[in-house]
């Protein structure tokens, strides 16, 4: 059903495709169904197999690795997105957006362990990060490839794609997608996800917030720690002047020296992150902009 429905919508656009199927190391016959698609039909079908299950998030990298052309989709093959979508995707392409995302509007997923933990998910997400949409996980997306260079996947990332592309200056838009009720396979996704979406989110955070200028996190912290240990001595010490009342017998004057080492501590671990950060980009020549079109400059400039 898959293919049918990759040979109905693509070939109709007129434009120069390919399919990268990604087997994630699966256990039944699905990589001998992928190469006799590979065989039947060579000059649009390509075949990736994995070893073992790396998961979602390295199938989607692999992809975009070995992927050739100037747009990208991302696609689930459990025929739960519709590929006949693609089209209206890459119309919203041309209308000057660099990614556009899927919004499953009316998921037909079960309500209480798969839709209510995305939509809180999906909410704190668009908080924190500010890139406002309404659903990161629908793999359904439509990108050009500049947005997706300059990072790299891992663990389960994939949903924050969007974030890095925001990141480098990407214009983001979405629209709602049609969605159907699971038919194939089986979801490895239950409850246990919302954990790791947080604790992913943290990590984005800091790479797209201070990953350039780590100081300001941890020389930011570090400061407030030594102004609520100031604080704390100034309280001592009025209330031993006025009151006699003894400092170094006091909690509060381990907590205040704690708060000072901490503080110093913070700020020496953020002078570390810079070096790290200025050897990173200097070691590979990266630049710390991204350009979005050149106005009579060669390529090489």
């Amino acid at each position: 059903m898959l293919f049918e429905a990759i040979y109905n919508t693509l070939p109709p656009l007129g434009k120069t495709w390919e399919v990268i199927l990604v087997d994630d190391g699966s256990r039944d016959n699905s990589l001998s169904v992928l190469e006799e698609h590979a065989k039947t039909d060579p000059e649009h079908v390509r075949v990736i197999s994995f070893r073992r299950n790396f998961g979602q998030t390295a199938a989607i990298a692999a992809g975009l690795d070995y992927s050739q052309g100037d747009i990208i989709v991302l696609l689930d093959a459990d025929m739960q997105n519709d590929p006949s979508d693609i089209p209206m995707l890459l119309k919203k392409l041309d209308e000057g957006y660099d990614l556009v995302s899927g919004w499953r509007k009316q998921r037909k997923d079960n309500a209480v362990t798969r839709n209510l933990p995305s939509m809180l998910a999906n909410k704190l997400i668009s908080r924190v990060t500010g890139v406002q949409l309404h659903d990161y996980g629908c793999t359904l997306k439509a990108y050009r490839r500049p947005v997706l260079e300059g990072f790299r996947l891992y663990g389960e990332m994939h949903r924050f794609i969007p974030v890095f592309a925001d990141s480098v200056g990407a214009r983001i838009t979405e629209v709602v997608v049609n969605h159907h009720p699971r038919r194939f396979g089986k979801t490895k996704y239950g409850l246990e996800r919302t954990v790791k979406v947080i604790l992913d989110l943290f990590t984005v955070k800091f790479l797209v917030s201070f990953a350039s200028k780590p100081i300001y996190l941890f020389g930011g912290t570090g400061m407030g720690l030594m102004v609520l240990s100031a604080i704390i001595m100034a309280y001592l010490f009025i209330r031993r002047m006025f009151f006699l009342v003894g400092v170094t017998g006091s909690p509060l004057f381990q907590t205040s020296t704690m708060f000072f080492i901490l503080g110093f501590q913070s700020m020496l671990m953020g002078l570390i992150a810079e070096l790290l950060v200025r050897t990173y980009h200097e070691s590979q020549r990266k630049t710390t902009y991204v350009v979005r079109t050149k106005i009579n400059l060669k390529e090489n400039d």
